[in-house]
């Protein structure tokens, strides 16, 4: 059995403020035993409910602890115990880039992946942009009706992403659309008889979930 396959769940989550220049990020840092990897998970729109309590979010989360990943998912600024306020996308970025910070720091030498739902995935894949630490990205809720997400045409990391065929926020076939002029190596995860939130379909969403996790080990 190889060294990932025998990495595991420690034990209780951790709570942990992260350092920002604004003060500190509220997380929760899920670590295993012998990584393969570890994850930076951000949330969906702090202005619309979005906290790192979100159900979909949990279960990215879920997904990358039950797969030898260690992860840390937190609250953007304003939201929970973070300090400052909203910052419309830009302080967010910087925000993620500060829990990649210090979850490098607690895993050396470790790969670097990052997460995120809707607003969260947006953030992750603008992030992934800018920082070539991040090596593989698992974006679920694409919202390419009420987002500009066409800088992703500029992505070079492994993409997996996960997408509800029913969400209200992104129509599929505009999902499918723009992956069209993603030059990264990448692949979609379609949830059936989903809407964005994945109400009543969490568990078909956890089965895609593993399904993206499992085809971002090999890309």
């Amino acid at each position: 059995m190889g060294e990932a396959r025998r990495a595991r769940y420690t034990g209780a989550v951790s709570f942990v403020d992260l350092p920002v220049a604004h003060g500190r990020l509220e997380a929760l840092y899920w670590k295993v035993e012998r990584p393969r990897a570890a994850a930076v998970v951000c949330h969906p729109h702090p202005l619309h409910g979005g906290t790192m309590h979100n159900h979909v979010t949990y279960r990215i989360a879920q997904t990358f602890r039950d797969n030898g990943v260690s992860c840390v998912r937190f609250n953007f600024r304003g939201v929970g115990r973070s300090t400052g306020v909203h910052d419309g996308g830009v302080g967010e970025i910087e925000d993620a880039r500060a829990a990649l910070d210090w979850l490098a720091a607690q895993e050396p030498g470790v790969p670097l992946w990052l997460g995120g739902f809707s607003f969260g995935a947006r953030t992750a894949l603008q992030l992934a942009l800018r920082d070539q630490r991040v090596e593989k990205i698992l974006a679920v809720g694409l919202a390419v009706d009420i987002f500009d997400l066409s800088f992703v045409t500029g992505l070079e990391q492994p993409t997996a992403f996960v997408h509800s065929d029913q969400d209200e926020y992104g129509k599929l076939e505009n999902v499918r659309a723009l992956l069209t002029k993603v030059p990264a190596k990448h692949q979609l995860f379609v949830v059936p008889g989903a809407d964005h939130l994945c109400n009543g379909r969490l568990d078909e969403f956890s089965v895609a979930a593993k399904q993206a996790f499992d085809w971002l080990v090999t890309a």
